[in-house]
């Protein structure tokens, strides 16, 4: 009788070692929480992306880079991806400089074109010009939802002209920034009627004499979690 109970034991102790290395794998492998990381920028080509390529935006050091340090840039230009997305978390890393005007870029999210004109509609992570950090809505409500405290900021924020790293969490209602690892922001939107998808796209804001970088853009698309 013992022999048979110390045997059920030694059964069930294997069942449950075999099932925990299987569960620990797939949470590092990551298939337990999300699907895998998108590359949506291959660091090369504008595979995947539309805008204005043949005079506002180019590909410099693997990075999508538009803007001058010599001339000013006229208005505001965004170079968006072909495909939307809804809910989903992106990292990218960005860096802007500039000597004159207004310099300022932005990464949008469930965010559509103007017809017709140069200017998109909906969510920003907003860089530069004090309003790193931010959440803006570009083109709709054209104000700060929300942005972080001035304490906050400094201890997010690196000097301009180094490279810094956005994450951003929208899932339903709620959006999530965080600026070098510090968040920032964290929004409920409670206006049923404002799109929860859309295009991605980055931007370089007009009036100002500057340069604005991104580079390694991944995307976890959380609808197509298991």
């Amino acid at each position: 009788m013992l022999t048979r109970t110390l045997t059920k034991l030694l059964l069930l102790a294997t069942f449950v070692s075999a099932t925990a290395f299987l569960f620990g794998t797939a949470i590092l492998s990551g298939t337990a929480c999300a699907s895998e990381p998108i590359q949506l920028f291959d660091g090369k080509t504008f595979t995947g992306w539309e805008g204005n390529t043949k005079s506002v935006w180019r590909i410099e050091d693997g990075a999508l880079t538009a803007g001058s340090l010599t001339s000013k840039q006229e208005k505001n230009d965004f170079l968006a991806t072909t495909k939307e997305y809804s809910d989903f978390e992106m990292t990218l890393q960005w860096k802007l400089q500039g000597t004159e005007g207004f310099v300022n870029g932005g990464v949008q999210f469930r965010t559509a074109r103007i017809p017709n004109h140069h200017e998109v509609s909906g969510y920003q992570a907003d860089l530069g010009a004090g309003y790193d950090g931010a959440l803006y809505d570009e083109s709709r409500r054209n104000k700060i939802l929300a942005k972080p405290t001035d304490e906050v900021l400094k201890k997010a924020l690196k000097p301009l002209g180094q490279w810094n790293e956005y994450r951003i969490r929208a899932e339903g209602p709620r959006i999530q920034l965080w600026l070098n690892g510090v968040q920032t922001v964290d929004y409920t939107e409670e206006d049923a009627k404002i799109a929860t998808s859309g295009i991605i796209a980055v931007q370089i804001h007009g009036n100002a004499t500057s340069v604005v970088q991104y580079k390694n853009i991944e995307l976890i698309d959380l609808t197509t979690r298991p």
